[in-house]
């Protein structure tokens, strides 16, 4: 297989319900086979036997014809750069990235599914749409979970449900998150508060990329925090209830800042993308910073000609991976904040 890393994943189109705000939503299945170790526990031949199986799954007739055409790749193929632009695109996770071993991501080529093998269960079967999309991801999900259930004989016990390596994911092992842009909600601090409240009614809230990443860009993760005793539609109904209040949280935050600091926002967002199409230095934080205030900007139309699709896919190519993927060497940081400064201007100016 070969895995165009340059190519706009779906969840990048920055459009659909919501899109002003939430910028994706995912679904997320554990899934293990039956009679296999879970991987933490497994030799490098049972490894190798559960990627095999799942190759053989993918291609399936069934499977084709329920989700479309699928690819496994081996990440022992892939270079250390590769793989973590995998990660900046959200297809990966990081620890799938570093660990060694028999592992394999499965994509479609629109990058809506992808699948990682042998991270910490055998199948982490994800649907990642653009904006408020929680249901079509479920389907999408159920769809794909249900042809490869017929192909491959998953851990299943009556009584408790799916069977995961982590007791967490036991049961349906669905896990629902949305990502959102809550720039706003920041500024006038009502995030913190906000935000802690969802931990009391089992919501996660994470950063960027996930578990254990900070909210860099004002842009964080929801997500439920456990599955066993939750229907799936209970999850994600719940999920995008709480993900549609923030949304409208952010919205009445927005129009306060606007009502109340006019002259102040819009010199803010002024002064951001005046950096962003000038600057010769960018670093990756700074750049994340910027932008926000810059998608703010586009959202409240107080700026004009920047779509989100743009927006988003700057989100993927300030990364470092991505930098020096494009620019074909290794750079050392003060290299790669040049090239992120030149490759913001040049994107920005159309």
């Amino acid at each position: 297989m070969s895995i165009n890393l340059e190519h706009t994943s779906k969840w990048m189109e920055g459009s659909g319900p919501q899109a002003d705000i939430v910028i994706s939503s995912r679904i997320r299945l554990a899934r293990n086979l039956k009679g296999m170790p879970f991987p933490n526990l497994m030799k490098a031949e049972e490894q190798a036997r559960v990627v095999s199986q799942v190759g053989r799954a993918i291609h399936s007739p069934m499977v084709i014809q329920s989700v479309g055409e699928l690819k496994l790749q081996p990440l022992r193929e892939l270079p250390p750069l590769e793989r973590q632009i995998l990660v900046e695109k959200h297809l990966i996770s990081p620890d799938l990235a570093e660990a060694g071993g028999e592992r394999a991501v499965v994509l479609r080529e629109d990058e809506a599914i992808s699948i990682m093998v042998n991270e910490e269960d055998h199948l982490r079967l994800q649907c990642l749409l653009p904006a408020m999309m929680l249901h079509e991801a479920w389907r999408l999900a159920d769809a794909a979970d249900d042809a490869l259930e017929n192909e491959l004989d998953f851990a299943f016990d009556q009584k408790l449900g799916y069977l995961t390596a982590c007791p967490t994911n036991v049961g349906t092992g669905v896990r629902a998150s949305t990502m959102l842009h809550l720039p706003a909600l920041v500024i006038t601090k009502q995030a913190g508060p906000v935000l802690s409240a969802l931990t009391k009614v089992g919501v996660a809230v994470r950063g960027l990329y996930g578990e254990g990443t900070e909210a860099h860009g004002n842009i964080f993760q929801v997500s439920n925090q456990i599955t066993l005793g939750h229907g799936e539609d209970e999850i994600i109904n719940n999920l995008s209830a709480v993900t549609v209040r923030l949304a409208d949280q952010e919205r009445e935050a927005r129009e306060l800042l606007h009502r109340q600091s006019r002259w102040q926002l819009e010199d803010r967002i002024g002064r951001a993308y005046g950096v962003l199409t000038n600057a010769r230095i960018l670093s990756s934080q700074e750049a994340l910073q910027l932008l926000s205030d810059v998608r703010l900007g586009t959202e409240m139309k107080i700026l004009r000609g920047l779509d989100q699709r743009l927006l988003n896919q700057l989100l993927v190519r300030i990364q470092s991976a991505y930098l020096q993927f494009t620019a074909g060497k290794e750079m050392t940081p003060f290299e790669r904040d040049v090239r992120r400064a030149a490759m913001v201007r040049e994107l920005l100016a159309g």
